[in-house]
């Protein structure tokens, strides 16, 4: 069987690309292997950062598989609620990985599409872009973190509308609204995508993650809770090779080669 999922790595950056043509959907097969090729960057010593996109320029991805659909409609409500949270696992670990991660959208990201892009840390958008949750048309609504991690981006109440109408939006109005970082040029977008990830590949993987963790668990606490973790961080930073190779390098004016340790 063809692997649905690619990986390919560049000067500390992965790239992950999702090849399940015409239209990159997420199938059983397409989650399970995205579970697979995330543990691998997660565990990869090499890897600082991560990009996801779609093969091709229709789709990064056009939601999930319809055609799985049907196997559901007769499960009892159990095995369907244990279905979807073996869903929400994969999707989990890719936002909780301890490196940050940019989703390169090249095309609709519609549903499952778009639910999986909210996982990524960063969303760079091609001109040509249109994404949305549709699932209300179908009788549905968003069964992949959509109506949790959307309202926590954009607000309930723009995230209700959304879903309420599921009308796709352009990339730049969902640039607007703060559901994607930027939106440049059809085409233009992995050249973007590789540029910032290798910035951040430059730098400390002790501090990356580091604040991706500080950012991600202290958002929903108080102000002080979050504070206190952000504290318990940053002593810990400070007991990495990272920080006394920065701090040098900065003294001795010069580029810091920074160890990941």
């Amino acid at each position: 069987m063809a692997e649905l999922v690619h990986i390919e790595k560049l000067a500390g950056v992965a790239i992950v690309t999702i090849d399940n043509p015409p239209m990159n959907v997420l199938s059983k097969e397409v989650t399970r292997e995205l579970g697979e090729v995330f543990t691998a960057v997660a565990e990869d010593s090499e890897v600082i950062a991560a990009i996801l996109t779609g093969a091709g320029s229709r789709a990064f991805m056009a939601g999930a598989d319809i055609k799985e659909f049907p196997q559901s409609l007769g499960l009892e409500k159990e095995q369907l609620k244990k279905n979807n949270l073996e869903s929400h696992d994969v999707l989990n670990f890719i936002e909780r990985i301890p490196k940050p991660t940019i989703a390169l959208l090249n095309g609709l990201a519609f549903g499952g599409g778009c639910e999986l892009a909210l996982t990524c840390d960063i969303r760079i958008a091609e001109g040509h872009v249109k994404i949305g949750l549709p699932e209300v048309k179908l009788g549905l609504f968003p069964g992949g973190g959509g109506t949790q991690r959307l309202p926590r981006l954009i607000g309930p109440s723009k995230a209700k509308e959304l879903m309420f109408l599921g009308e796709p939006l352009s990339a730049e109005e969902a640039l607007k609204i703060g559901l994607v970082n930027q939106v440049v040029e059809s085409g233009k977008g992995m050249e973007t995508a590789i540029s910032m990830a290798k910035k951040m590949a430059s730098y400390s993987l002790q501090a990356l993650s580091r604040i991706k963790k500080a950012v991600n668990d202290g958002i929903d606490t108080s102000l002080d809770d979050g504070l206190e973790l952000e504290a318990e961080l940053f002593a810990e930073v400070f007991g990495t090779e990272d920080v006394r190779e920065g701090v040098q390098a900065f003294i001795e004016k010069r580029s810091p080669s920074f160890k990941h340790q």
